[in-house]
C-alpha cells in the first residue's frame, strides 16, 4: 500500500508543470510523509455544479495547475462533443494565489483543443465574466475564483453559453471527460494563440449597470464601501461615478486586492469581525449605509445605522436586503417573475403575490435561480442578488450595490431609511425573521452523521412548535429536483438542513413568521421571533447531535 501511494505521488510529480507544487510534493515523498500523501492522493477533487473548489497544494485532492489543466481539457472535450469545438471560451479570474496561472492554463488548453480563447484583461469581478459570455457570444466561460473562501483556497467555476452556471447533467458529463484525461502529456498547451482582451467587455458591462436604475432617480445616498481585499473596488467606484452617486468612502485597509486577506479571519462579510473596519470607518464618516462586496464581488452586504446595537451599525441579513430590493422593484412597477432558493425567506413570495407578480422557488444556487423563465429578480439569503438577469444571469454584487444605493436615496428624500421600509413590510406581511445554525467541520463525517441522525429520528417539535410536515429532499418534490437536504414545516416556522456545496459546513436555515398588528407591536414581535429562533436553534442542534 505504501509503495503504491509513493508510486502514484511520483507519477503525479513527473507531470506537474508547476515548480512550486513540484517542490512541495517532492519534500513529502522524500520525507515519506505518508499520512499527508494519503490525504492528497485519497481521491480527486470532485467536479460538480459549483465546478471545483479546494485548498491550494500538490496532488489530486488539492487545487493546482495539474488539476486545472485536466478540468480545462475535460471542458474542451465536452464542448467538442456538443458540436461547439470551434466556439469561443471566455476566461476570467480574481486576485487569489495562482488565479492568473490557472486562467492562463485554461486559455492554453482551449487553444490547444482548437477552440478560441479570450482572457479578461486583469482580475475582475465574477459578474463581469458572466456578462462577457453572452456579450461576446461565447459557448462557455470559466471564472477562476474561490469567492469568499479562506485565503488558502481557490476554485474553478464553469458557465455555458447561456451565461448561467452549469447544472446537471452537464456537470457529470464534464466530470466524465475530466476523468478520461489519462496524462497531462496528452493535453496540448501552446504558449500563445489566445487573446487577452482590452477594456471593451468591461466598458460594455459598466454601460449596462446604468440600466438597473430608474432614469432621473435620486442619487444622494452616502456610502462607506469595502472590497474585502478583493477585486470589487475599481468596478464599483466606476459604476457609482457613472450613475452620479457621491464617491463611496473606501475602507482603505481592505480596498486593494490582497490574496492573504490580512485583516479578516474569513473574507466573507457574513463572518464575525469581517465588517469591523467598515463599521469603524462608518463611525468616522457617518454615511447613510455601508456596502461590502465579497472578494470576487458577486455578493453584496449592507449595513444600516442602529443605535440599539454596540458600535451603532447593524448588518442586514441577506433576506432583509432581498426583500428590500424586491419591494423597491415592485414600487418601480416591474413585471416578470421573482425567484429565490428554498433556503431564503418566504417573504419574497408574499411581496410577489401582493404585487400580482409570478414567484418561484428553486434549489440552492444561482445556477437554478438564473434559469427561471421570465425572471425579473432573484436572490439568495447568502448575500446574492440578480437584479439585471438580461445582463448577468448570476448574482452580481456591483449592480445590487447600485440598486441598494438608489433605494436608500429614494427613502432619504422621503426622510426615511431602509429600516423604516423593513418595518413597513413586517406590518404588511408579518415579521419574517431568519437565522442560521452553521457548523464548520474538519471531519466531514460529522455532517453525514448529523444528516443520518435527523433522517432516522426526525424532530416532532422545535422550540415548542409542532412539526406539521417533514420532507427529505433527496427524493425531490413536484417542483424541485433531488438534493441532499431536509425541510421541516412548523406552526409559524420553517427549517431547512443541508450540507454546504462549497465549504465543509452543515447549514441549517431557520425562519419564523410572527403576525404584527401595528407598528407599535413590532418590538414585541421581534422579541418573540428572537426567542423562537433561539429555541429552534437549540433543539435542532440537539436533534442533529452538533
Amino acid at each position: 500500500m505504501t509503495q503504491d501511494l509513493i508510486a502514484r505521488a511520483k507519477a503525479w510529480l513527473a507531470e506537474d508543470p508547476d515548480g512550486e507544487t513540484r517542490e512541495e510534493l517532492a519534500k513529502l515523498i522524500d520525507n515519506e510523509e505518508l499520512d499527508e500523501l494519503a490525504v492528497r492522493f485519497g481521491g480527486t477533487l470532485q467536479f460538480g455544479t459549483a465546478g471545483l473548489r479546494g485548498e491550494l497544494g500538490a496532488g489530486p485532492m488539492r487545487m493546482n495547475r495539474s488539476v486545472v489543466i485536466r478540468a480545462a481539457a475535460g471542458l474542451a472535450a465536452y464542448l467538442k462533443a456538443k458540436g461547439q469545438g470551434d466556439g469561443l471560451v471566455v476566461v476570467g479570474y480574481d486576485a487569489r494565489y495562482k488565479s492568473a496561472d490557472f486562467a492562463r492554463d485554461t486559455a492554453a488548453v482551449m487553444t490547444g483543443a482548437g477552440l478560441k480563447a479570450v482572457v479578461l484583461p486583469r482580475p475582475l469581478p465574477t459578474p463581469v465574466l458572466a456578462y462577457a459570455i453572452r456579450h461576446l457570444g461565447a459557448v462557455a466561460g470559466v471564472e477562476v475564483t474561490a469567492s469568499h473562501n479562506p485565503p488558502r483556497d481557490n476554485g474553478y467555476k464553469v458557465y455555458l453559453g447561456d451565461g448561467s452556471q452549469i447544472v446537471p447533467p452537464a456537470d457529470a458529463e464534464i466530470a466524465a471527460e475530466i476523468a478520461a484525461v489519462a496524462s497531462l502529456n496528452d493535453v496540448p498547451r501552446p504558449e500563445e494563440g489566445w487573446e487577452t482582451l482590452g477594456e471593451e467587455a468591461l466598458e460594455a458591462y459598466l454601460a449596462r449597470t446604468d440600466a438597473v436604475l430608474t432614469p432621473g432617480s435620486p442619487r444622494t445616498a452616502r456610502v462607506v464601501y469595502t472590497a474585502m481585499h478583493g477585486v470589487g473596488k475599481d468596478v464599483l467606484t466606476a459604476a457609482f461615478a457613472r450613475a452620479g452617486f457621491p464617491p463611496p468612502a473606501l475602507v482603505a485597509e481592505q480596498a486593494d486586492p490582497d490574496p492573504a486577506f490580512p485583516t479578516v479571519a474569513f473574507p466573507n462579510p457574513e463572518e464575525p469581525g469581517a465588517m469591523d473596519l467598515a463599521f469603524e470607518a462608518a463611525r468616522a464618516v457617518n454615511p447613510d449605509i455601508v456596502i461590502a462586496n465579497d472578494p470576487d464581488a458577486d455578493r453584496c452586504a449592507v449595513a444600516v445605522p442602529d443605535a440599539s446595537v454596540e458600535g451603532g451599525w447593524r448588518m442586514l441579513r441577506g433576506d432583509e436586503v432581498g426583500s428590500l430590493l424586491a419591494q423597491h422593484l415592485v414600487d418601480r412597477g416591474v413585471s416578470g417573475v421573482f425567484a429565490e432558493s428554498i433556503v431564503s425567506s418566504s417573504l419574497l413570495g408574499r411581496i410577489a403575490e401582493a404585487a400580482g407578480l409570478g414567484y418561484e422557488e428553486t434549489l440552492t444556487g444561482f445556477k437554478w435561480i438564473a434559469r427561471v423563465e421570465d425572471l425579473r429578480y432573484g436572490y439568495e439569503e447568502a448575500l446574492g442578488y440578480c437584479v439585471d438577469p438580461e445582463g448577468v444571469r448570476d448574482k452580481d454584487g456591483i449592480t445590487a450595490a447600485l440598486l441598494v444605493a438608489e433605494l436608500a436615496s429614494v427613502l432619504k428624500e422621503q426622510g426615511r431609511t431602509l429600516q423604516d421600509l423593513l418595518d413597513d413590510l413586517a406590518v404588511r406581511h408579518g415579521l419574517h425573521a431568519t437565522d442560521q445554525l452553521s457548523v464548520r467541520v474538519e471531519d466531514l463525517s460529522v455532517i453525514s452523521d448529523a444528516m443520518r441522525r435527523l433522517r432516522e429520528n426526525p424532530p416532532t417539535s422545535l422550540a415548542g412548535l409542532a412539526v406539521t410536515r417533514a420532507e427529505d429532499l433527496t427524493e425531490g418534490t413536484e417542483e424541485l429536483p433531488p438534493t441532499d437536504g431536509l425541510r421541516y414545516y412548523l406552526e409559524g416556522a420553517r427549517v431547512i438542513v443541508r450540507p454546504s456545496g462549497t465549504e465543509p459546513k452543515l447549514k441549517c436555515y431557520l425562519e419564523v413568521v410572527v403576525p404584527v398588528a401595528s407598528a407599535e407591536a413590532l418590538g414585541e414581535a421581534r422579541a418573540k421571533a428572537t426567542e423562537l429562533l433561539s429555541g429552534i436553534k437549540r433543539d435542532l442542534a440537539a436533534a442533529a447531535g452538533i
